[in-house]
């Protein structure tokens, strides 16, 4: 998944970055407004955390225009202890939820998770999909309740096609959400993270969980979990 980071204290922004990345997010970090609104513009972000005291452009106004822009990717904003208004003007803006500096990555990675479920329409951190089962707390998966080894980059095509169960999924859009921007993104990797992962969740062909449909990408076919599923 995706995270837009727009903090301008370095001292807290690079640590968080490096927690998320060691969470398995890629990230896109920007250290004032006007980089965050081009960041969030141009790149297929998941997710954002946006400070709302930055340089060039407020918090406040990078998260309106991200709206008005048509990006309804879920926004926590940062804030200061005790500034209610704030979190009211940043709430109001279009920021899905807010955190109060000083606070807990944990919290915050908490809340990530959840504005990521939410936003893919699914409500528990368990997500099943017939008998696939993807933990996004643990980041495990197991198969009829066996745990079944993934790489990194296997987890993460995994988690948005599950997260997504039901829609297409082109490779572009794949290889926009689980790498860096600076890599250099081969779709023909997706290719081979997909085969990896029909063989390892798959073995005996009996479930076809991942449908290829060609030129448009692919499809997760199984049907979710009535009780993971949002109300």
């Amino acid at each position: 998944m995706r995270v837009l980071l727009v903090e301008d204290e370095a001292e807290l922004r690079n640590p968080l970055e490096a927690r998320l990345r060691r969470e398995g997010y890629t990230v896109d970090a920007a250290d004032n407004g006007r980089d965050g609104l081009f960041l969030g513009r141009e790149y297929g972000i998941d997710v954002g955390i946006v400070d709302i005291g930055l340089p060039q452009l407020s918090g406040i106004e990078v998260i309106r225009q991200l709206r008005q822009a048509g990006k309804h990717f879920p926004i926590l904003i940062l804030t200061a202890r005790g500034n209610w208004q704030d979190k009211v003007e940043g709430l109001e803006a279009g920021a899905d939820d807010y955190l109060v500096k000083p606070f807990h990555v944990e919290e915050l990675l908490a809340r990530l998770n959840a504005l990521l479920r939410r936003a893919a329409g699914w409500s528990q951190p368990l997500i099943e999909c017939g008998p696939i089962e993807l933990d996004t707390r643990s980041q495990t998966v197991c198969l009829q309740q066996q745990p079944i080894d993934l790489t990194a980059y296997e987890y993460k095509v995994l988690e948005y096609m599950m997260l997504h169960a039901g829609q297409v999924v082109s490779k572009s859009e794949l290889t926009e959400h689980i790498y860096d921007q600076d890599w250099d993104r081969d779709s023909n990797v997706i290719e081979v993270f997909v085969r990896r992962l029909r063989k390892k969740l798959d073995p005996e062909a009996r479930y076809k969980p991942i449908e290829t449909l060609r030129g448009r990408g692919y499809r997760f076919v199984l049907k979710r979990a009535e009780s993971s599923s949002a109300e």
